[in-house]
């Protein structure tokens, strides 16, 4: 049957914003972090750990969607969906990566010199597709499987995990899936405190080291968040979206635990999040109801913005590095006027990507790819 006969469910309004609230977040941390002398004193010192949250939310919000359609819906049909809703952004994102590639001209990326213009061609209509390209095809120097759009990363094991889910996984009892869960689980708890960083950072470069962490972040969040939408039974929870947006910030601008000396516990700490915090925190969300027209309109607001703000903001940020880098020894105190124009462009920037770009792509879409 024809995947757009389904109909649609309501929204988790209070999740939709919650994503939103995750991925500002997420830009502050990418503007902070190249003021940071090291990974140990990032003034938003977890703010990747939104990626392992934005995981969480997509499990719980597929299994919502999807998981009592499939007599009427074929796999197929859910690739079609899921092209639908993320393919139009990762295409843009490379193309104004690709754009302002050669102006973000730095000594913190002496590749750019040296790259010919048909090797970037190559390099974007590779990121289009997501697929992740080899170190030896590197243009920027960071060893990123998407030197275009560093996000990216994090959209390639977005898909494996949609693919697991269609071709296997959602057809788990919940006992099984509760068995892969807590497997997946013990995974990062083991991944989380013995890591030499401690810390789950990574999976963004095309080798055995960062596509175990990938698949090992990946892995758990989402099809916890699977098993959470079908075993959750939400009850009113007031005030919901203040107290899971509180808990979400408190999480990702936590300091660093432990130091250099400890670094097992930060791991912990991430662990924990991850497994006990994140799963709550949609919980809460999943509970609470939005009454007033102002925190509706703020919700939708924030979640219509997340996902262009997260796959765009990252094209900017590259010019903000680039300037940091020129100015070695720069503080927070005097890259903030910058670092707020920045994020105040990254926002118009993802506005303008939704309305004069997504949502009309989408629609067309709906309407062609059937």
């Amino acid at each position: 049957m024809d995947n757009n006969k389904l109909g649609t469910k309501p929204h988790y309004q209070i999740l939709d914003g919650l994503r939103g609230v995750a991925a500002i977040i997420v830009v502050f941390f990418h503007l902070t972090e190249p003021l940071a002398s090291s990974h140990l004193d990032n003034v938003i010192n977890h703010g990747y750990l939104a990626v392992d949250f934005f995981f969480l939310l997509s499990g719980f919000v597929i299994g919502y969607a999807y998981d009592d359609r499939w007599d009427k819906l074929t796999i197929g049909g859910f690739f079609r969906r899921r092209f639908e809703r993320l393919q139009p952004l990762v295409v843009l994102g490379m193309t104004l990566g690709a754009i302002g590639f050669y102006f973000t001209d730095s000594t913190i990326w002496p590749l750019i010199h040296t790259v010919p213009l048909w090797k970037l061609i190559v390099v974007m209509l590779i990121g289009y597709t997501i697929l992740p390209i080899p170190l030896s095809m590197d243009i920027r120097g960071w060893q990123e499987m998407h030197p275009l759009n560093s996000v990216g990363w994090s959209l390639f094991f977005e898909y494996i995990a949609n693919i697991l889910y269609a071709l296997g996984i959602r057809k788990l009892s919940n006992k099984a899936l509760a068995f892969f869960v807590v497997l997946a689980g013990a995974l990062l708890l083991h991944f989380a405190v013995t890591n030499t960083n401690g810390d789950v950072t990574g999976g963004w470069t095309l080798n055995a080291e960062h596509m175990r962490v990938g698949i090992t972040r990946t892995l758990f969040p989402f099809f916890a968040g699977l098993l959470l939408s079908r075993v959750s039974k939400p009850v009113y929870i007031k005030n919901a979206f203040l107290w899971s947006s509180l808990l979400v910030a408190g999480v990702l601008l936590m300091p660093r635990i432990g130091g250099a000396q400890h670094l097992w516990m930060n791991g912990l700490y991430e662990a924990f999040c991850i497994i006990i915090v994140f799963p709550l925190i949609v919980y809460i969300g999943a509970s609470g109801v939005v009454h007033h027209q102002t925190e509706n309109k703020l919700c939708q607001y924030l979640g219509n913005l997340s996902y262009p703000l997260y796959m765009t903001h990252y094209v900017l940020v590259y010019f903000y590095v680039a300037w940091v880098s020129n100015y070695k020894g720069i503080t927070l105190y005097q890259a903030c006027s910058y670092a707020l124009l920045t994020f105040s462009g990254a926002i118009l920037l993802a506005y303008a990507s939704l309305k004069l770009y997504d949502e009309p792509v989408r629609a067309w879409l709906r309407k062609k790819v059937k």
